[in-house]
Parts: C-alpha cells; structure tokens; sequence
C-alpha cells in the first residue's frame, strides 16, 4: 500500500468515527427531547436520524410515531405536534390546539421538552467520562518529568520565544503541572516562563496565537507543541523507498552523513538543507549502530511516519512520566463530573476567544472536517472515540443552548419570556424568528465547513 492509499485510508477512518461519534449523540439528544414530551403527554410524529427532505432510507410507523434514517447526515430531529420547529409546518398551526399537543401544554413543562436535549448530552458526558475514568483512568503528564522539554511543531510557537528543549514553567504567572494544562493554557493565556538551559525567561505572547496558529497550521502534523523526542521511526510502510533502503519501526535516526544528533527537531532541520539529495542515514537499532544510503524528497522528508507513538511507549523509554488513576465504580461518577466541568469551562473560554476578533480565533472555526481530524487515524483506538465523543457531547449541548431561534437555546428564550411576562409570543412572530435562525444556522455551517476547505477564515 503506497503512502497516498494509506492517507486515504486515514481519512475514511476517522471520517468513519466522527459519523458514528455524531450519530450516537444526535440519537441520544434527540431522545431527551422525545422522552420529555412522552412524559407530558405530547404526540410525537417523527423520531429521525439524519434530515429526510424528500425521501428517507429507512421508516416506520409505530403507534402515533414514525421513526427513521434520512439521507442528509446533517444531524437528526424529533417533530412535536404542536410545535414550531424546522418543519414550519403552519397548516397544523392554524387548527385550534389539541390536547395533545406541545402548544397546549404549560410553559413549564414545555421548558423541560426544551432542556431535555441538552440534558441528555450532559449525562452522556458524565456517563462517558466515569467509564473512561473506571476502564483507562485519568491520565496526566507531569510537566516535570518531560525529561528533554518541549518540541515546538509549529513555527507561531517559536516566533513568540519558545525553543526547542524548553521546559515551560507557569503561564499567567500560575505554575503549569501537568501537560494537557500547558498545552491549553497556551492557547487561552498571555505570558509565559519557561526554563531554558537553567535560565529563567518570561514571554509575552500574541493576542492573535490562535490566530496565526490557524494560519500557520500543518496539515501533516497535530498540534502545536508536544513533548521532545529522539528521532524514532514509528511506522515504516514496506513499499515506501526508505524501508527498501533499510530503515525498520523503532529505528532511532542518530546521523545524517557526518551530522550527529538526538532529537527529531534536529533531524527535520537536517533534512530540510538536504533536499533532494541521497545522504548517509546512521540509525540505533537493538543497541548497534547502522548506515545506509537514503533519498530525501523534495519536502525533506524520508517516508516514514515519525507519530503515533503514545505516552506509555514513552514512559517505558524514559522519556516522560505518565501517571494513570483509575476509579472505582462509585468514585467514578462525581470524578466524570468533574471532569465534564472542567471540559465545559475549557470550551467556554474557547469560545470566548472566538466571539473576540483581535484574537483571530474565528479563522479556527471549522466543519464536519475539522472534527474529523480530532480523531485518531493511524487506528480505532476506543479510549480515544470515546474521551473525544464525551467532549462532543458537551460541544453539542452548549451550542444548543445558545438563543438563537431554531437551536434550542432560542425555544428556551421564548419560553422563558412567557413565563416571566405571563404573555406568549406571537405564533406569527415565532415562524419568522425560526426562519431567521434557520437562515442564521446555514450560513454558520457554510461558513465552518467553507473554512474546513478553502481557509475562508484567513
């Protein structure tokens, strides 16, 4: 299998875990809003996964509900009797309302039906996370332990200051213990002191990070800074010319022609000034050292794939410490709490930088795209389907409740209005207030997934 085959098949699995990540959360949110309405006695009349314009792949009636696939797999929606939604069906809403229906019943009870979405996704993250936190356990890289620093991957990062081998102490003035900590700090603060050589240096970063980081972005590589590694080959296709010529998984790349070095920052800068042209590689292989002849391409690259291999491979290397909890099944559950907390205040203040323009985090926004590219694609790892799932769900329930007419939040509002003021909206109001936010919804997704392709951000 050549290297574009394997790209290809990279993308069809993670393309694969997003549908399946995105069709479980829309069924489960779907089905808060279904059960709520059972529960006050309001008629159902579809249950779908996916949108059905047209025509459906799969339906069938039981009892007063149709329940189905469709064929736009833009999310999915449960249709309430009596209920103005993106349906927009106005005939129905023009017949007196019926017992059964959600306008009939109490402001009250409508807010639930409302909530009962986004409640749905919260529990599915607590649920998630405690059984993340029982299988896999918590884990955490001590800052301390990055035996060799930091590897900075995209040149944003070394353009504010941080260097290869640096070991970052604290950002905002606040110390910085573990690594996930450091590298969303990073992205969220403004000053930086990190130890170089045993010289302490404080930064100030750019109030555009985000911004150029977005711009600036690799598609080749996740990230923007990780820990720092010796040059290893994780992965070595056999049909690639670089296996012909001799390297093997795991080979440590010590030596390009008379050049030594230690680390695969080294060896990238190496390649990049040989471009082109056939060197003498040196590798450490089961303790002995090893030359051949290989070819650099045109990029600086030899072929082989220098990521994927995960923390416990370098725990046993000596390269990093990675400390794993796990819980038991009771301490689970307040621990997934927590955590989904945790996850939520990160994605607000996310979310934050994007609605401030000066941070250019809005050229980050992206699509089905974007999301796919969160998951693994080097293997179905299951820890990971689910960690990024859990944090989806969140994803999914806060920008529900955003008050926008046709999201959610925008039901929620109303209702909220009417039972503050005692008087209900307009119905005629509400239908263009839902076409406006369906208008608003479209053009938000045009925009993301606009992004994803063609950096309309930028």
């Amino acid at each position: 299998m050549n290297l574009l085959a394997i790209n290809w098949a990279n993308v069809g699995l993670q393309a694969g875990q997003l549908l399946l990540a995105l069709s479980l959360l829309v069924i489960l949110h779907e089905f808060g809003h279904y059960i709520t309405a059972r529960w006050f006695k309001c008629r159902v009349e579809k249950f779908f996964l996916f949108f059905d314009p047209w025509f459906a792949l799969v339906k069938k009636k039981i009892g007063d509900t149709v329940y189905g696939i469709g064929w736009l797999p833009l999310g999915g929606y449960v249709k309430i009797s009596g209920m103005i939604d993106e349906s927009m069906d106005k005939e129905a809403m023009k017949q007196p309302p019926k017992e059964w229906e959600f306008r009939s019943k109490p402001a009250w009870q409508r807010l639930i039906v409302m909530l009962g979405g986004v409640i749905m996704n919260i529990l599915v993250a607590f649920v998630i996370y405690a059984f993340i936190l029982m299988i896999w356990g918590d884990k955490k890289i001590p800052t301390a332990s990055m035996k060799y620093g930091v590897h900075v991957v995209d040149s944003t990062m070394y353009k504010m200051g941080i260097r290869n081998g640096d070991k970052i102490l604290e950002i905002d003035g606040k110390p910085v213990t573990d690594y996930e900590k450091l590298r969303r700090n990073l992205l969220l603060g403004s000053t930086v002191t990190l130890d170089r050589a045993g010289q302490r240096i404080d930064l100030k970063l750019d109030e555009d990070l985000i911004g150029q980081l977005v711009e600036n972005r690799n598609k080749d590589v996740s990230g923007f800074i990780e820990p720092r590694k010796p040059a290893v080959a994780f992965y070595v296709p056999d049909t690639a010319r670089i296996y012909k010529a001799g390297l093997r998984k795991n080979d440590q790349i010590i030596g390009i022609d008379s050049g030594r070095f230690n680390f695969f920052d080294e060896l990238q800068n190496q390649l990049d000034a040989k471009k082109n042209q056939t060197v003498s590689l040196t590798v450490l292989r089961n303790g002995q050292e090893v030359s051949f002849p290989a070819q650099v391409d045109s990029l600086g690259k030899l072929g082989f794939f220098p990521y994927g291999m995960d923390y416990l491979q370098m725990d046993s290397l000596g390269w990093l410490k990675l400390n794993v909890t796990k819980y038991s099944f009771f301490a689970a559950f307040p621990a997934g709490i927590r955590k989904a907390g945790n996850e939520l205040k990160f994605y607000i203040d996310q979310f934050k930088k994007i609605l401030n323009p000066k941070t250019g985090a809005y050229k980050g926004v992206g699509g089905f795209k974007a999301m796919g590219s969160i998951f693994p694609k080097y293997g179905w790892d299951w820890e990971q389907f689910w960690r990024i799932t859990a944090f989806l769900s969140i994803v999914l329930a806060f920008m529900n409740l955003l008050p926008i007419p046709a999201l959610d939040g925008g039901h929620v509002m109303f209702t909220l209005y009417e039972m503050i003021t005692r008087r209900k909206p307009n119905e005629k109001f509400l239908e263009y207030a839902q076409i406006v936010g369906m208008v608003l919804l479209l053009g938000l997704m045009l925009y993301a997934n606009g992004n994803d392709w063609f950096g309309w951000g930028k």
